[in-house]
């Protein structure tokens, strides 16, 4: 074969895949719940108590930006490390000594006082937002677990969905206990003891657990073990954090390691197992804290449209495994760093590359924090507008079916998901993550009625790009015969709605 020959073969390899995708009128699948969408911060964010205050006007407009009904979480590995301060002449307690370890938080106390709470319980009203409240279990006592979460509950009132008590407690062996005796089992009975202490103060207390980092396999232990236990706390969301890959100096942490296929086939093998376990339990699973890039992502990676193209395939795939919601972790640089260590890895790699203040900070700190802070500004960043387009199907009950696969077995990297929408309405969202390759697509929505084509894609200039865009477009075209032709170019999400 000829060099001519040979490029041009190579350029047919790379055309477009045409295929046609048969979306069902009826809907099949899980519902996704509308409040679905969710944010994971530090419970040392509460140290400033005018972040989340009511007063915060310009952070509480990107929360409704991002949803109207969302979910805040708040935990992290700082939240091992606070203290319940409900009065100003309240002392600080004894702490225990614990280990230092590289890479893990340093013992760095402070208070969670009684004015930050009442200021999360306005800026909650404010978003429409509900919240997962953590209480620390790593340096903690049953008791002052018990009189944080009565004035909590007291305080945040309907805005409370549940308390999560202890954060990535499978790690708690490196640092926070004995690692020769720690295991589920006697995490289960130290959280028992700290949950009934919170169930006495607060009768109607409900509960997420065990917010493990990686290991679902405890949850499949806490499920087997969960029988035995008398009278159990109301435990309704079983919870675990995911991330890709980490830190940021990890080469292996990269765009087309991010969204290739075999990454979300791991993601299906957690959601199996996670599943499992909560349907033994009678509850479902939350993702509580999770994102690109452990220790605060990955500068070119976590902070791009890429990173909106994961966070939108890795919603949907988990909403279509039954999980109650996603939370994505964030905040502040300082509250992050703080959580893991004291620095941010992807800042030594801008300056190990040469990149000047200016470039720096310029950059959102954490690179993976889907809201970033600039000074007094609030602003989306990619990953945020992926969860965001995800959003656009809570409240909507999923279709099961082969879309996915039969995108993939065209050769393109590329999702779909398709929903009927509370008011009827046939949805289906297309992801093309490939680099590459466009899609056009016949969608065939299989209605024998008149009906009318509305449409909204997920874009940027390219895949690397600092940016991400929601645009909608509709179009009140007729369908022919029930179908719809569409090209979905590459690194772009569009979905598609039959009205």
């Amino acid at each position: 074969m000829g060099v001519a020959a040979a490029r041009l073969r190579a350029q047919e390899a790379q055309g477009a895949a045409q295929l046609t995708l048969t979306i069902p009128s009826e809907a099949n699948g899980p519902h996704m719940p509308k409040d679905y969408v969710g944010l994971s911060y530090e419970v040392q964010q509460l140290l400033d108590p005018t972040f989340f205050s009511p007063r915060n006007t310009g952070l509480i407009s990107q929360f409704k930006t991002l949803s109207t009904h969302g979910v805040l979480r708040l935990g992290g590995n700082t939240s091992e490390f606070e203290w319940w301060k409900p009065a100003a002449d309240t002392k600080e307690p004894e702490h225990p000594q614990t280990r230092e370890v590289a890479g893990e938080p340093k013992a760095q106390y402070y208070p969670v006082t009684a004015g930050a709470v009442r200021n999360l319980a306005g800026f909650l009203r404010a978003t429409g937002w509900t919240c997962l409240y953590g209480i620390g279990m790593g340096t903690n006592t049953p008791e002052r677990a018990a009189s944080e979460a009565e004035y909590v509950a007291k305080t945040l009132g309907d805005r409370l969905q549940y308390f999560q008590i202890g954060n990535e407690v499978d790690l708690f062996d490196r640092h926070l206990r004995d690692p020769k005796t720690w295991n589920a089992k006697t995490y289960l009975d130290e959280w028992l003891a700290m949950a009934r202490a919170v169930t006495e103060a607060v009768p109607n207390a409900k509960f997420g657990m065990p917010d493990v980092a990686g290991n679902v396999g405890w949850l499949t232990e806490i499920a087997g073990m969960w029988p035995s236990v008398q009278d159990p706390p109301h435990v309704t969301t079983l919870t675990h954090h995911y991330y890709f890959g980490g830190p940021a100096t990890n080469p292996e942490v990269s765009i087309p390691n991010l969204l290739k296929p075999s990454t979300m086939a791991r993601v299906q093998r957690t959601a199996d197992t996670a599943t499992a376990a909560a349907d033994k339990m009678g509850a479902r699973v939350r993702m509580t804290e999770g994102n690109t890039c452990y220790r605060g992502g990955k500068p070119g990676v976590s902070d791009v449209f890429a990173a909106a193209l994961w966070s939108a395939d890795y919603s949907l795939l988990l909403a279509s495994n039954n999980y109650s919601g996603v939370n994505l972790h964030g905040g502040t640089g300082k509250s992050v760093a703080n959580s893991v260590g004291g620095f941010l890895p992807g800042d030594v790699m801008l300056k190990d590359a040469g990149a000047t203040p200016d470039e720096i900070a310029r950059r959102p700190h954490p690179f993976y924090t889907p809201i970033a802070t600039f000074g007094d500004q609030y602003a989306l960043e990619p990953v945020a507008y992926g969860l965001k387009f995800a959003g656009a199907l809570c409240g909507a009950k999923l279709v099961k079916g082969d879309l996915t696969s039969r995108i993939q077995a065209s050769g393109v990297d590329g999702t779909a998901y398709a929903a009927k929408l509370p008011d009827g309405a046939m949805t289906v969202l297309i992801l093309n993550k490939d680099a590459v390759r466009d899609l056009d697509l016949t969608l065939d929505f299989r209605t024998g009625k008149s009906a009318t084509v509305e449409m909204e894609t997920l874009h940027a200039p390219e895949i690397d790009a600092r940016e991400a865009h929601i645009t909608r477009e509709p179009r009140h075209s007729a369908l022919k015969q029930g179908r719809f032709g569409v090209t979905v170019p590459h690194a772009s999400g569009m979905r598609v709605t039959v009205r």
